[in-house]
């Protein structure tokens, strides 16, 4: 390198190196991160993010399932699925339907819960009073995963038979589809669902250690179980319950990104050593060093890989040096112009055509948590001959949070409550069929397809429900049949649970 680009060079490290003194929010211990935070002062915001924020928490009440609270707030949802798992004789009463329809798939329920665990851990300080509402989401879906891995080496993974439920469009609290309760355990294992469930257990466990230990013990003692069960008994669950599981939520991915990501939770739950010794003998393996930038409710690699890189950037935990390129990698693979950084014209990142808004949701929270970690640590990112700074991955977060709210070609949010306009048919049964409020009698199975297919709007609000979102071209249909697009999802919406809270504190809306 000539020496003129040393200078430059330098000059570039100390203006990265004076605006993180300006912006620096983890010059601090790791256990200060919570308290104090990057903050700047914009003059203006277009959107309301504290709004987006309260909403998109919200969203969880509308997806319940089993015997509501008495502080319930979606107040046009009711009791449902009360006799969950007596058809194995547990219960399996409560969790959370993971979309539109009336089934409890474990496997995204999990990365569900994963991922709003972690919204609260890494933004949880900024939250307010939306801190217990985004608790109480965690604690419906530990509750749950807790009866679920109630007896070791088995968990109970799915209630409801998917065909049956879909076909029929009835609301959740008139269902009279079959509850066929499925497992795994040795003779059957699902090292995908299981390591997941052990991540979701203990990222839960950190939301509530100081607020409720012994709770948060419970949690962890059964994450270490549940991911011994994963490790010892490998295989995916789609061998043995594939006609059940697919094509709705099939492990594509493998099972090795979830032990990955298992580990990596526990690793940050326990600091038991055994877990960085186990990331460091099979992290290759288990694919640590593949190249692949989806995350999602199927592939965990890049969340493995930004966490890990947390605990050598901020916690300094040399092993895992690798990790930082790793994630670097795929922070590169984002960057408009990049080969591989794929972005509708009106500028949304564009991953995959089934449910693309969850890979958007996602991959924003994972790059202003990575934003985070690299200020902590005075470092950038290089891709090539460029150098990305923790402000352009903030920004790159923001723009795509904003598209989602508004600012996109259709000038339409994406998240129902939030905005001027927002998707009217939304491919929800609870959301699309009258309230029992409104219409006590049962609504038979087939006797709610004449709404589903009808153009009415949806009567019942699911405030901060976040769609599929646009296809390639920007275009939105808004057609209630059209799942694709219009279908709300617990898993698009659990790591928007951060972002928002970030961008709300950000634009002093918190």
């Amino acid at each position: 390198m000539a020496l003129s680009h040393y200078f430059t060079f330098g000059l570039i490290l100390l203006s990265l190196f004076s605006t993180s003194l300006l912006h620096c929010h983890a010059f601090f211990p790791a256990h200060y991160n919570n308290l104090i935070h990057h903050r700047h002062h914009p003059r203006f915001a277009r959107h309301n993010y504290r709004d987006a924020f309260t909403k998109s928490i919200l969203f969880f009440e509308g997806q319940r399932s089993g015997k509501l609270p008495s502080n319930q707030r979606m107040t046009w949802r009711r009791n449902s699925g009360l006799s969950d798992g007596s058809a194995m004789h547990v219960d399996l009463v409560g969790g959370y339907y993971d979309a539109g329809d009336n089934v409890k798939f474990g496997f995204p329920m999990a990365f569900t819960t994963t991922m709003l665990s972690w919204s609260v851990i890494e933004f949880g300080g900024l939250m307010k009073g939306e801190l217990q509402n985004a608790r109480e989401a965690v604690r419906w879906a530990t509750d749950y995963l807790l009866k679920a891995t109630a007896y070791p080496d088995t968990i109970f993974v799915q209630v409801g038979d998917a065909k049956k439920d879909h076909s029929c469009w009835e609301r959740p609290e008139d269902m009279d589809t079959p509850r066929n309760v499925y497992k795994i355990d040795k003779n059957n294992p699902g090292s995908d669902v299981a390591a997941e469930t052990a991540a979701a257990l203990a990222s839960a466990s950190l939301v509530f250690r100081r607020i409720d230990p012994s709770y948060s013990k419970v949690l962890v003692m059964r994450a270490i179980r549940v991911f011994e069960f994963a490790d010892k008994y490998r295989g995916s669950y789609i061998k043995g319950l594939r006609r059940f599981v697919c094509p709705y939520y099939c492990s594509f991915s493998g099972y090795q990104d979830e032990l990955l990501w298992g580990a990596a939770w526990l690793h940050k739950a326990t600091k038991n050593p055994m877990y960085l010794n186990y990331i460091k003998v099979n992290g290759q393996t288990l694919g640590a060093a593949d190249y692949d930038n989806f995350f999602g409710w199927d592939n965990k690699h890049v969340g493995a890989r930004i966490l890990l890189s947390k605990a050598f950037l901020v916690q300094k935990v040399q092993s895992l040096h690798d990790y930082k390129g790793r994630a670097d990698n795929f922070i590169c693979s984002l960057i408009p112009g990049s080969s591989s950084a794929n972005y509708t014209p009106g500028g949304l990142l564009f991953k995959m055509g089934d449910t693309n808004m969850q890979y958007v949701t996602s991959t924003s929270f994972l790059l202003l948590s990575y934003a985070k970690y690299i200020t902590s640590a005075r470092k950038v990112v290089l891709c090539g001959g460029t150098i990305i700074t923790p402000k352009r991955l903030r920004t790159i977060a923001k723009e795509q949070v904003d598209y989602l709210l508004g600012d996109n070609p259709l000038k339409m949010s994406y998240m129902v409550g939030y905005g001027q306009r927002y998707p009217q048919r939304i491919h929800h049964r609870g959301s699309s069929l009258p309230s029992i409020a409104t219409h006590p009698a049962k609504i038979q199975c087939s006797a709610g397809f004449s709404i589903m297919n009808s153009q009415s709007p949806n009567p019942n609000i699911l405030v901060g429900a976040v769609v599929g979102g646009p296809d390639q071209h920007d275009r939105f249909p808004d057609e209630r049949s059209d799942y694709v697009q219009s279908e709300p999802a617990t898993y698009i919406n659990a790591p928007l649970v951060g972002t928002l809270a970030y961008l709300a504190h950000s634009f002093d809306q918190l």
